[in-house]
């Protein structure tokens, strides 16, 4: 597949590769260049909550946040 540089310097990925990679609006693509190569990587999104989603814990004595937000916020 081939795709044309436009006089803005952009290119239009081919719709079958933005299909097969799963390529929407927003996805964020890193470049390289190696041995005279463009190397397009794309990067996943990864929510910085996700991993501490479900982690947290309440201080001993309080059985819901909202007692223990109605505690500490006097």
């Amino acid at each position: 597949m081939k795709s044309r540089v436009s006089e803005r310097g952009q290119i239009t990925l081919p719709k079958a590769i933005r299909t097969k990679l799963g390529i929407r609006p927003g996805t964020i693509i890193d470049f390289d260049v190696v041995d005279g190569r463009i190397i397009g990587t794309k990067k996943e999104f990864q929510d910085p909550i996700a991993q501490w989603r479900g982690k947290g814990r309440l201080p001993k004595g309080f059985v819901d946040v909202d007692s223990y937000l109605n505690e500490v916020r006097g």
